[in-house]
């Protein structure tokens, strides 16, 4: 959630968040303990309800409120300091550092605009296609770096692109072309602002709510299969390119002809082009570094499409040579993760010399100046939801949660609970943290899961997917809060538009979770996986 608290009424929600944080934390804390729950598992339920007060209402800077853990977890005895320690700094925090170091490197030496650019002006520049030019761009870049710095480098190219229209649209009526312009401007500025957030979650990379999904679930289940990098975008892409597709389509619904436009759009683009010059060594570098990573994340684990293998992964290659140094090795499951990959090429690229300085002196790819623009705060809020995730199970707090929470949804068929996980996820990320809603709810989905013995994959992935679908509220996400900020878009234009999309998402989402992902993840209904019984509820 973003919030400005220059507003008189939103100044007083610190002092009322810290409050009722503590109310709620004391009240919890002293209430009969129920029969079947443990009282270290009550413990934590204070200082969970603490925290997601704490991170809704931001009282606290969010990364602070997330080191909580790290003291109030040993002084009530909900796990010892090592332990608790060991949830801030493990192989998906290093993927993460690994991916945002390279997404780093392509922002410094300006890949991503001549992507973006070169993406816009291959599909079109007619008003719509333009808009389907921005909704790819954006949502590409975005599968790589940040929803953020995707949106903050397309919105002046679309501001120039609007405002070099109006000047040119010279329609019948004033009134008309006035009407047409404003179309067309939510269109493209929501688009920009969506497309961000859909193109996020379709690499686990892409929004921490994906590593934060990926983090709980190994938490949960240490024995239950991994997902791939790899295996992530093979499964959600298509879904990500259907919804920028409707997206399209819904914001470009009855958009007025607009004359002169394709000439105008088309020729900002070509100048921005022409303004890049031709592609320079430390682009191509980085480039090659960007691609290499992307394949290396895909090829890893085999590439499986139902019942056939496409591609065998590489990830065996590592074995072949373990044993030929004589060391015995059964499986290559747990030798190379994609951090593995993150971190290899985030290394490389402190190492690969990129060109020259005016002095004389070398400039690689990356330095420790550029890699310290790390979101530190991120990976401090990713941690303190593992940690929370982490004292769920070894608490047995996940156990009677979900105990609780499957008597009252017991007689739902699947489909509806994977609706009703989405529907809660999606509008309530549009008044909260997604990061912090997932770290606070994924643990007790997973719970649920176990109790009612379903395979946990079938509620936790669309629930994970979906608090990154809020498209309502300009404080659901930074993307939504950027494009409001440029005063373009009236609380109106996001309220009709992203009612519509937030409930076409939720739809979306659960038939591709039955129709595509389920087959993809080898779910069987009516089977309780083996490993699932590993849990320790």
């Amino acid at each position: 959630m973003i919030g400005d608290s220059s507003h008189p009424a939103e100044s007083r929600i610190p002092f009322y968040g810290k409050l009722f944080s503590i109310i709620a934390f004391l009240v919890i804390l002293n209430l009969p303990t129920p029969s079947d729950m443990t009282a270290s598992a009550q413990r934590l339920a204070a200082v969970t309800a603490l925290m997601a007060i704490l991170w809704m209402t931001q009282a606290l800077p969010i990364a602070v409120t997330s080191l909580i853990p790290l003291a109030l977890f040993p002084i009530f005895g909900i796990q010892d300091p090592k332990t608790v320690s060991q949830s801030y700094i493990n192989q998906n925090i290093f993927l993460y550092m690994g991916g945002f170091m390279i997404a780093l490197g392509i922002e410094k030496w300006g890949v991503h605009r001549r992507i973006a650019l070169h993406t816009i002006r291959v599909i079109g520049s007619s008003p719509r296609r333009v808009v389907l030019g921005f909704l790819f761009a954006t949502g590409f870049l975005s599968m790589w770096i940040s929803n953020t710095a995707s949106t903050l480098l397309m919105l002046p190219i679309g501001m120039a692109i609007i405002g070099s229209i109006s000047e040119l649209t010279q329609l019948e009526s004033p009134e008309d072309s006035s009407e047409s312009i404003r179309h067309f401007s939510v269109a493209l500025l929501l688009g920009i602002a969506y497309s961000a957030s859909i193109g996020g979650v379709t690499t686990l990379i892409g929004t921490p709510t994906n590593i934060a999904f990926q983090q709980i679930w190994l938490s949960q289940f240490p024995q239950g299969p991994e997902l791939s990098a790899g295996e992530w975008m093979v499964m959600v892409v298509p879904f990500g390119i259907t919804f920028l597709l409707i997206t399209w389509v819904v914001l470009c619904w009855n958009m007025p002809r607009l004359s002169n436009s394709k000439e105008s759009s088309q020729a900002i683009i070509n100048d921005h082009i022409r303004q890049l010059g031709r592609a320079s060594r430390p682009e191509i570098l980085m480039l090659i570094i960007f691609i290499t990573t992307a394949i290396l994340w895909v090829t890893r684990k085999p590439l499986i499409f139902g019942e056939y293998e496409l591609l065998a992964g590489w990830e065996q290659f590592p074995i072949h040579f373990l044993t030929q140094w004589g060391i015995s090795v059964e499986s290559a499951s747990g030798w190379v993760h994609d951090s593995t990959v993150a971190m290899g090429m985030a290394i490389l690229m402190f190492a690969i010399p990129a060109q020259k300085t005016e002095q004389g002196t070398t400039e690689y790819l990356m330095d420790w100046d550029t890699a310290e623009r790390l979101p530190w705060g991120v990976l401090l809020l990713i941690g303190g939801g593992f940690a929370i995730a982490g004292a769920f199970r070894t608490t047995e707090l996940s156990g009677w949660v979900g105990h609780v929470f499957s008597q009252v949804i017991a007689d739902w068929p699947p489909w509806a609970l994977v609706l009703a996980a989405c529907l809660m996820l999606t509008f309530l990320t549009e008044f909260t943290s997604n990061i912090a809603t997932v770290n606070t709810v994924l643990p007790i989905l997973a719970a649920t899961a176990v109790s009612l013995e379903i395979d946990p994959r079938l509620i936790m992935i669309p629930a994970a997917i979906s608090a990154s679908c809020a498209f309502t509220m300009p404080i659901a996400t930074p993307p939504n809060a950027i494009v409001f900020a440029s005063g373009q878009i009236k609380m109106s234009d996001m309220l009709k538009y992203g009612i519509i999309l937030n409930l076409i998402g939720v739809f979306l989402l659960t038939a591709f979770m039955f129709f595509y992902f389920i087959p993809q993840l080898g779910i069987e209904f009516g089977t309780i996986p083996d490993w699932i019984h590993e849990h320790n509820p």
